[in-house]
């Protein structure tokens, strides 16, 4: 009897716990440029996916120049951007304009970027499939960072290629202003 009564109250704390680690704020750590290969090789395996992480919210109306000014306040420079693939047989017009990856409390690989430069709203959320039920959960501790004073609008440059318009651009937040300046292209050291 005593047995069974501790079995059920292991297991009613265990259900307590799970329960309650849906609501705590996820653990959150930017993936640094010289960590690209280790959280490559650490996430070779991984199915990745979208999925999970859509549902609209009000960040997604926000427009990605002005998310991404959030993302560098809140983490810094991204983890890679077009120019640190451009040497690399990458073709421009395959390019995203940043990528910032993350590792979701010590397991969970996510990478957020944009979807077309600075000419869209929102941004991409990709992650591994396995942890797919917990993505709302991540999409919304982002979305508070981002839109809390964490978030606040720091300064940039970053560059994108428009295959649909066979354009270069320089994107910059600089003092106050949001700029998607049309270039030739750039040169990347």
């Amino acid at each position: 009897m005593i047995l069974r009564k501790t079995f059920l109250l292991i297991t009613i704390s265990l259900v307590w716990l799970n329960a309650f680690a849906q609501f705590e704020e996820p653990e959150i750590v930017k993936v640094e440029y010289s960590e690209r290969t280790q959280f490559q090789q650490q996430f070779a395996n991984i199915s990745w996916t979208g999925q999970g992480l859509y549902n609209p919210t009000t960040i997604d109306r926000i427009p990605t120049i002005e998310l991404r000014s959030r993302l560098q306040a809140a983490f810094g420079d991204p983890t890679q951007t077009i120019g640190d693939l451009i040497h690399n047989n990458f073709r421009p017009g395959k390019a995203i304009q940043f990528e910032y990856w993350f590792i979701i409390d010590g397991e969970m690989p996510l990478m957020v970027l944009d979807l077309d430069g600075p000419f869209e709203n929102g941004l991409v959320y990709v992650g591994a499939s396995r942890y797919i039920d917990l993505m709302p959960r991540v999409k919304r501790a982002l979305t508070r960072k981002l839109m809390g004073d964490e978030g606040d609008p720091a300064e940039f440059t970053d560059y994108f290629f428009s295959p649909e318009r066979d354009q270069w651009y320089r994107v910059q937040y600089k003092d106050g202003e949001y700029s998607n300046e049309m270039i030739n292209r750039p040169s990347f050291n």
